[in-house]
């Protein structure tokens, strides 16, 4: 029998002040079985009173990422629902700061409930790159890539499918599987980029290789991988000598500021600006536009931020204290494609085409986050419960933002001047012209 005296009324007092609402949104389900909030709403488990106290320090977003990722929050239904539930009020999102008589029911709140106490430290999987330098320096760069990428190719794997690819496919078919749409993807570049037998292409974060295997088995081309993540371009290695490619294609740790082995007849940059920072986005722009032939072409996918400052005018919001910079992508600046497109243009290129895919990357994030649960003993086994937590909380996030409408993803096709843009679009399928 459900109770519904207990911790719940007050944790959903409590919920109700952070989020800036008199009505929760999810049900709320307390560490002595009682609950709260309205039903057949998604359910959130308080499971200790240490999970209140991490709100208490830090009311909003981050205090409940926290809580989620040592296990004492949990999500224990539709966790997509619950994410979107909770985030509905907008005050996870775009918080406004509590008023002093809010923070002062909170604490009164808290203290019914005994669990006022000093701040708990943070996971163990939460982030700290002050050590490293200014942001967006080589080595701080390096130091957030490996944060996120070196988790292990073989995490990545349960994660990413045999396609290894980690960047928003292309589904012609939302029922054809992600190997198929990852496939789909990569053909949609090399044929934007024009791609031909002995064309020298340079893949900008090239990950573990996917599309440079791609580019160079079904377009006859020789490909320059570069990335800064150690282990991924040691599989990444690894899966070009299995293809019998390594005549065609080099995989190196390097900075893309330091290749300076060029010209090449094409550049691709899947997934990787978002890396750059908004301060250096006109260096980036710049250094990729002389590293092209004339005439040749840079592609370039990546996320967009959809809201705050939509013309792009001045820099993206922080997002310092958010789940996301602290435990996945710390120093990631998602830019509006506005400005995107106005490095590009500023460096000498002239965009040719933009493509917007946002559809197509909540479907691609919620085959990884299947995956992910489908082998979750394995990925905990891996990198622990923690990070695994972490991961299941990014995907579901994340999908949400695509699937709101919060942010976009784009693929920006540029070309160096000295060439004849097409009078169409060639690289579409005959039945989407």
């Amino acid at each position: 029998m459900v109770r519904t005296s207990g911790a719940a009324p007050r944790l959903a007092e409590m919920l109700g002040i952070v989020l800036g609402t008199d009505r929760i949104p999810v049900r709320l389900r307390a560490w002595d079985g009682s609950e709260a909030g309205p039903h057949g709403a998604p359910v959130v488990e308080i499971r200790s009173r240490r999970a209140l106290r991490r709100i208490l320090w830090s009311p909003g977003q981050l205090g409940l990422s926290r809580a989620y990722v040592a296990g004492e929050l949990d999500l224990p239904d539709d966790v997509f629902a619950a994410v979107a539930a909770l985030t509905s009020t907008g005050q996870l999102t775009d918080p406004v700061p509590l008023t002093a008589r809010r923070r002062r029911r909170l604490l009164r709140a808290a203290a019914g409930l005994r669990a006022l106490g000093p701040r708990p430290g943070p996971p163990p999987e939460e982030v700290d790159l002050g050590g490293y330098g200014g942001q967006h320096s080589k080595a701080r760069d390096a130091a957030a890539v490996s944060h996120h990428y070196d988790l292990g190719n073989d995490f990545y794997a349960l994660v990413l499918g045999p396609s290894m690819a980690y960047s928003c496919a292309v589904w012609d078919d939302p029922s054809g599987g992600l190997e198929a749409a990852q496939e789909a993807k990569h053909d949609l570049v090399c044929r934007k980029l024009g791609l031909r037998p002995g064309m020298r292409v340079l893949d900008v974060g090239c990950g573990w290789g996917s599309f440079a295997l791609h580019a160079a088995r079904c377009y006859g081309t020789d490909v320059l991988g570069v990335t800064l993540s150690p282990e991924q371009a040691a599989l990444g290695r690894e899966r070009v000598s299995a293809a019998g490619l390594a005549d065609r294609i080099e995989i190196r740790v390097q900075d893309y500021r330091d290749v300076a082995d060029g010209p090449f007849d094409a550049v691709s940059s899947i997934g990787m600006s978002e890396h750059v920072g908004n301060d250096q986005i006109d260096d980036y722009a710049a250094r990729l536009h002389g590293l092209l032939r004339p005439g040749a072409r840079l592609l370039n996918h990546a996320i967009a931020r959809r809201t705050g400052d939509l013309w792009g005018t001045g820099a993206p919001p922080d997002h310092s204290g958010t789940f996301m910079d602290r435990y996945v992508f710390p120093d990631t600046e998602v830019l509006s494609l506005t400005r995107m497109i106005g490095a590009l243009e500023a460096s000498g290129l002239e965009v040719l085409d933009v493509e917007a895919l946002r559809p197509h990357y909540g479907l691609t994030i919620r085959a990884w986050e299947r995956r992910l649960v489908e082998h979750w003993p394995e990925a905990v086994e891996l990198v622990g419960e923690g990070r695994a937590r972490v991961w299941r909380l990014y995907l579901v996030v994340a999908a949400w933002t695509f699937e709101s409408g919060r942010q976009g993803v784009n693929q920006v096709l540029a070309q160096r001047s000295g060439g004849t843009p097409p009078l169409d679009r060639p690289w579409r399928a005959a039945a989407d012209r």
